[in-house]
């Protein structure tokens, strides 16, 4: 199962068993939640079965900024940067997924350079994409301000 995710790609069959030794197999309820922005990075998570909701916040509440579902890694650039979460995960319904250690998944990237670079790449092709997304919508933004003046006037 482990093949099939994305970010592990570049792994040999010996690193992929590995990391499905060391790891944990979850299961969350709907609501259930992974991880808690502000927490502590220790581990990332990768989603088998279910969705989870990549949560944001602002002064009128929780909005959901992303769903992410099977063969997703989620936490894993918290563990990369050694930062605090930037966001709550929570359950969208019920969710397996596989618990790395951060001590895991760092020896994995520093070990194999291949597999470090495959990682990058990934991370690289996701910011790139949330970079159009947040380009597009502060275009919105920038475009529904515009009408609102010109209706104001």
């Amino acid at each position: 199962m482990l093949r099939k995710v994305p970010m592990f790609g570049g792994l040999s069959p010996a690193e992929l068993k590995l990391l499905a030794f060391t790891s944990r197999l979850l299961r969350f309820a709907p609501g259930d939640i992974l991880m808690r922005k502000g927490d502590r990075a220790d581990c990332a998570y990768v989603i088998l079965e279910g969705e989870v909701e990549i949560m944001g916040q602002t002064s009128a509440g929780e909005f959901v900024v992303a769903v992410m579902g099977v063969n997703a890694a989620v936490g894993e650039m918290g563990v990369l940067t050694d930062a605090p979460r930037s966001a709550t995960v929570r359950a969208r319904g019920a969710v397996t997924a596989l618990r790395i250690t951060a001590e895991v998944f760092l020896r994995l990237a520093s070990e194999n350079p291949a597999g470090a670079l495959h990682v990058m790449r990934q991370l690289s092709t996701r910011l790139a994409s949330e970079l159009r997304v947040s380009e597009a919508l502060r275009e919105q933004l920038h475009s529904a301000a515009a009408l609102a003046g010109r209706s104001a006037t």
